[in-house]
C-alpha cells in the first residue's frame, strides 16, 4: 500500500469515507438509523476538531477512532439511563422528609393543646374518630346543629392557631391522623 495522499484539507476527503464509517457503525450498533446518527455525530466531530489531526496519518483510522469512542461513550450513558416513560420509577425515588411530618405534627399539638375541651372533644369525634354529626350529638348530650357549629368553629380556631391564611389548603401540611380533624364536614350550620 503507498502512503495517504496529503491534501490541502482533510474535510475534503470526508466525503469518501462515509460508506465504509457507515459500515463500521452497522457493524457495532447493528441499527441502520442508530448508525446513520453515529456516522452523522463522527463527521461533525471530525469536522470541528480537524485541528487535531495529523496530516502524516490516515484519516480514515482517526475517522474510526473517533466513531469507536463515540459509539462506547454513547452505550455507557444509555446503559445507565433508566426508561421511565410514564414516571414510575422517578416517583419511587421520592421519599418526603420525616422531619416534615414531625415538625407539623408537633405544631399541630400545641394549637389542639390551646383549643377549649369542647372543641378537642368535637374535633376528636367527628375528625379523627369518623363519627357522623348525628352519632357525635347522642355522646356529647347536645343537638346535631350544636356538633356541626362547635366543630366549624373548632377547625377554624385551630386553623389560626396553626397560622394557616383563610382558604389555605390545610391537608397537604397534615398527616394522615391531623387531616382527619382538619377536614370539613359536608354540610356545617354557623353559629
Amino acid at each position: 500500500m503507498s502512503a495517504p495522499e496529503v491534501t490541502a484539507d482533510p474535510r475534503d476527503r470526508l466525503v469518501e469515507m462515509v460508506p465504509s464509517l457507515r459500515a463500521f457503525a452497522l457493524s457495532l450498533c447493528r441499527n441502520g438509523a442508530q448508525a446513520d446518527d453515529l456516522v452523522q455525530e463522527t463527521i461533525l466531530k471530525a469536522w470541528s476538531n480537524m485541528d487535531k489531526f495529523d496530516p502524516a496519518t490516515k484519516l480514515e483510522a482517526w475517522l474510526f477512532t473517533i466513531l469507536r469512542n463515540t459509539f462506547y461513550s454513547s452505550l455507557r450513558k444509555t446503559r445507565r439511563e433508566v426508561q421511565d416513560t410514564d414516571g414510575v420509577h422517578a416517583g419511587a425515588q421520592f421519599d418526603k422528609p420525616e422531619h416534615d411530618g414531625r415538625l407539623a405534627f408537633k405544631d399541630f399539638e400545641r394549637a389542639f393543646d390551646k383549643l377549649s375541651p369542647e372543641h378537642r372533644e368535637v374535633l376528636i369525634l367527628v375528625g379523627a374518630s369518623g363519627y357522623s354529626c348525628e352519632e357525635a350529638s347522642e355522646m356529647m348530650g347536645v343537638a346535631v346543629g350544636t356538633v356541626k357549629s362547635r366543630a366549624s368553629r373548632a377547625r377554624k380556631r385551630l386553623a389560626e392557631l396553626m397560622g394557616l391564611a383563610e382558604g389555605e389548603d390545610m391537608l397537604p401540611r397534615a398527616d394522615g391522623a391531623t387531616a382527619a380533624v382538619l377536614s370539613r364536614p359536608s354540610t356545617v350550620i354557623a353559629a
